[in-house]
């Protein structure tokens, strides 16, 4: 990589030397009402183009006729990636793109494009990657200059308006004057971009084993916050995928300190200002290391992914406080971010009529009308106090003082305390709701959803409520009427949606819930679409390695081979745990060895790097340490699975049947009168047992020391 940062070098010394680049935190926006000007994004359904559809720019989307139309002009590209919900891109939007000044020199001199990156996550992964070559950083607004080709030429973010057109004066006046020394630039910061994508697939195969594993936690243990829970930093992000594969490393290890991190870091976000305590549902990060200030935004993937952690979480603890978030989260997602039809909203926006967190803080004269005889008490919990203040004289909810301590110093019971902090709640909800509430993004995406669906089931299988497994398996319908209809998959659905696009994600991850409705229900008919995803996905992914495109190629935009994770788990990931719980179910030998030699290409960024590949790292730990089946079979097999299910499990495959089967794991074991248990590894399996009390007996014969807690 040092020849791309010479390569950045070069670019800021030739083309951007007066500009400031500005990397500025998410949020979100609103949409416009002046309707003087209006764009082609007027066609577009998405809610992020549809709100810079009446600006005076003359906003294309992005399609192959646009960077002709370029080509034919002479132009270059203005490329302008953001999201509905994203703070600094509305503030840039009024700053410069509703300026006629601004637009007029975009529309003379450029083509200009306005890209979704929640709908087109492959084109932001492609000019992100380039940005951080360049900066070192990225974020949203991304604001890129490109060549007609698609190579870019300048990255950056947010802007104010004199920067933005000093940038445009000066690389548009560049490209006539300096045309060649301008594509010679972009092919080479191109080939920087290919080559970072390129790198994973020509990585040399590393088998794992559990020294190379802990080798890895090791290294990341170094940036934990002892304290405060989390990675060490002055903004802190819930890495759901990392917390998950480290409490199940915890847990088979009987690592105590990694265990610990973890309820440590869980406990601190569950009671900081990141969780919405009158609402529910977390926000997107704190703005702090503390997590006490958030930015105000709530995505669907992080509360999807903590109601699955939370619940992971819950069976190996019984934290009551970890089911109460559970059940407060998805009683929020399912008011304020469902569709009647049964699909969920990808994102609610952070600011109100353009500021930022004032739907959720609070005043302190309005908390002591409103709670009046118990805003003393009410303070002390929540941190009400003039140091804690955040700004305009407004509080976050924050509570930093122990259950326990707080009932001792103000002699309460718990049944008290609890009754009083509903009372609390349901008096504040009533106050916001009288409120203006941030806009949301109404798009249905595929992976975001079946992340939920993940969610659910594992809500369901550690508390036992089937209200969560009616849910999921409605959103999984909802997503098979529309965003899979007609056997074709797309990434994103909105009422009268055009998109075509569909990437590797949304295959892998629709492929997993399927897969995880089968364990729940049984139901062969969502194992058999799994497995249908899987092939599909499969060959419409296909590199010449053994990992797998994340989109598909076109002269535009590379093909990507993308392995770390970002906001969401590696898709390549996600594949290739779903190889091998299919392989285990079905004894597919090809299947298990594609899971395995996937694994291998990532061992060493494991290693290195832990903290960027947590979904890889739940695969490897189970092909590091041995792999169990528990196979039940018979009439009572959903009773006696569900009783399994209660139980911190690690390494293991859990299925059933209550019908004769063809499936390898199922066949010839079936018996009309009696429902056995079967514990196998290895290819070797224990005599059937009737109790799971027995089949955990039998676990532990074979050595296996990944319980949690047991009822």
């Amino acid at each position: 990589m040092k020849i791309y940062k010479s390569v950045s070098y070069i670019i800021l010394l030739l083309f951007i030397a007066s500009c400031k680049n500005q990397n500025k935190n998410e949020a979100s926006g609103v949409a416009q009402e002046n309707h003087e000007f209006t764009n082609d994004l007027i066609n577009e359904t998405s809610p992020y183009l549809l709100q810079h559809a009446h600006n005076p720019v003359d906003w294309k989307a992005w399609s192959d006729d646009v960077f002709k139309k370029a080509s034919e002009e002479n132009k270059l590209v203005v490329l302008s990636v953001g999201y509905s919900t994203c703070h600094w891109c509305h503030v840039m939007e009024e700053e410069s793109f509703e300026d006629t000044e601004v637009a007029k020199l975009m529309n003379d001199k450029f083509v200009s494009i306005k890209v979704d990156r929640e709908e087109r996550p492959d084109l932001d992964m492609v000019y992100q990657t380039a940005l951080q070559l360049v900066n070192g950083t990225g974020g949203w607004p991304m604001n890129a200059i490109i060549m007609p080709n698609g190579s870019p030429v300048f990255l950056g973010t947010y802007y104010e308006k004199e920067e933005w057109k000093n940038i445009l004066v000066k690389f548009s006046t560049e490209y006539e004057k300096n045309p060649g020394k301008m594509a010679e630039y972009a092919t080479m910061l191109a080939g920087g971009v290919q080559e970072v994508y390129d790198q994973p697939a020509k990585q040399l195969a590393n088998a794992i084993t559990p020294d190379k594993f802990v080798s890895g936690i090791t290294e990341w243990s170094t940036i934990w916050d002892k304290q405060w829970g989390g990675n060490l930093g002055q903004q802190k992000f819930i890495l759901s995928a990392n917390l998950t594969m480290l409490l199940d490393y915890a847990v088979l290890q009987q690592d105590s300190e990694a265990e610990n991190h973890v309820i440590n870091t869980l406990d601190k976000v569950i009671h900081g200002g990141i969780y919405d305590h009158v609402d529910g549902g977390f926000f997107r990060y704190s703005t702090d290391n503390t997590w006490k200030v958030p930015h105000f935004e709530k995505m669907l993937y992080d509360n999807a992914q903590l109601v699955y952690l939370l619940s992971k979480a819950y069976k190996l603890t019984k934290n009551k406080g970890y089911k109460t978030k559970v059940e407060e989260t998805l009683k929020f997602l399912k008011v304020e971010m469902r569709n009647e039809d049964g699909g969920y909203f990808s994102a609610m926006d952070a600011d109100t009529n353009g500021e930022e967190g004032v739907y959720y803080v609070w005043k302190k004269e309005e908390l002591q009308i409103l709670l009046s005889e118990d805003f003393e008490l009410f303070s002390k919990y929540f941190n009400i106090e003039d140091s804690q203040v955040w700004e305009d004289g407004n509080y976050v909810l924050n509570n930093t003082i122990s259950k326990d301590k707080f009932l001792k110093e103000f002699d309460l019971s718990e049944e008290a305390f609890d009754k009083k902090k509903e009372n609390w709640k349901s008096t504040l909800y009533q106050a916001r709701q009288k409120r203006e509430k941030p806009t949301k993004d109404y798009k249905i995406l595929t992976s975001w959803n079946a992340l939920l669906i993940d969610g659910l089931i594992e809500a369901y299988k550690a508390f036992g409520d089937e209200g969560y497994l009616i849910e999921a398996v409605s959103v999984f319908n909802y997503l098979q009427q529309h965003n899979y209809k007609g056997g074709k998959l797309v990434h994103s659905y909105t009422n009268n949606s055009e998109q075509k696009e569909v990437f590797l994600e949304d295959y892998a991850f629709l492929a997993k819930s399927a897969f995880a409705l089968y364990e729940v229900t049984l139901d062969v008919s969502y194992l058999q679409i799994s497995k249908e995803l899987m092939k599909i996905g499969s060959e419409k992914y296909k590199s010449n390695s053994e990992l797998f495109y994340y989109n598909v190629f076109s002269d535009l935009v590379p093909s990507i081979i993308n392995t770390s994770d970002g906001v969401v788990p590696s898709a390549n990931a996600i594949m290739a745990q779903n190889f091998l719980r299919i392989g285990h179910l079905e004894y597919n030998t090809d299947y298990l060895k594609k899971a395995e030699v996937m694994g291998a290409l990532i061992t060493s960024d494991f290693e290195s790097h832990a903290v960027s590949y947590g979904a890889w790292g739940s695969l490897l730990l189970q092909q590091a340490y041995p792999f169990y089946e528990i196979v039940v079979v018979g009439n009572n097999a959903e009773h006696l699975m569900s009783e399994i299910h209660e139980n911190y499990i690690v390494n293991s495959i859990i299925v059933g049947s209550t019908v004769e089967s063809d499936i390898s794991l199922f066949k010839d074991r079936f018996n009309e009168d009696e429902t056995f248990i079967y514990v196998c590894q290895n290819n070797t399996c224990k005599l059937p047992v009737k109790t799971v009390f027995n089949a955990f007996e039998q676990m532990k014969a074979f050595g296996y020391k990944g319980f949690g807690y047991q009822n």
